[in-house]
């Protein structure tokens, strides 16, 4: 019996999603909200100065946009074990409900980085968040490309994040005066 296996993609994944897949969603998942809390020391940042990447938070009311990705059934092992690979910054994996836009819904994995890793920074001012992310940068490029790339992919994608826009006009500002 075949089974479908979907990845909800949710932050990187959405503009450098690096495997193939059979077929993609607008989707949706309930309680959760995308948040800069992560750290990022292998990534956009380093151990000494880490950078802040988006995780999953727990949010009651509120929803969290992004991509369902449909996995070959010959791939999923291979893809996933990329995956494990990748975001083993201190993120896991868990298991979310999506619901699609013509209102179904389906079961899928996805990354979370949960409070208690050690890269997790949790929350602190929106103005903080931003200068932190205008200044690092780590081995895949720069903080500011990751936040400026995910919301012109969320943009481009008609996904509204009022915390990822703030941000991006943030970093924006910040860095046009350090130019």
């Amino acid at each position: 019996m075949n089974k479908e296996f979907w990845l909800f993609g949710y932050g990187s994944i959405l503009w450098k999603t690096g495997f193939q897949y059979e077929a993609m969603e607008l989707c949706f998942v309930r309680d959760k909200a995308r948040r800069f809390w992560q750290g990022s020391t292998d990534h956009r940042g380093t151990p000494e100065f880490p950078g802040r990447v988006v995780t999953l938070i727990d949010s009651p009311g509120e929803i969290c946009w992004g991509i369902a990705y449909r996995l070959a059934e010959s791939r999923v092992g291979q893809i996933v074990g990329e995956l494990d690979y990748r975001e083993k910054g201190g993120y896991v994996r868990t298991d979310v409900i999506l619901e699609l836009n013509n209102g179904n819904t389906i079961q899928a994995i996805t990354y979370q980085a949960e409070p208690d890793n050690p890269n997790f920074l949790g929350t602190a001012s929106i103005d903080e968040i931003a200068q932190q992310i205008a200044i690092s940068s780590g081995p895949s490029g720069t903080n500011k490309e990751y936040i400026l790339r995910l919301a012109s992919t969320l943009t481009q994608n008609n996904i509204q994040d009022l915390h990822v826009i703030e941000l991006a006009e943030l970093v924006a500002i910040k860095t046009e005066k350090v130019v």
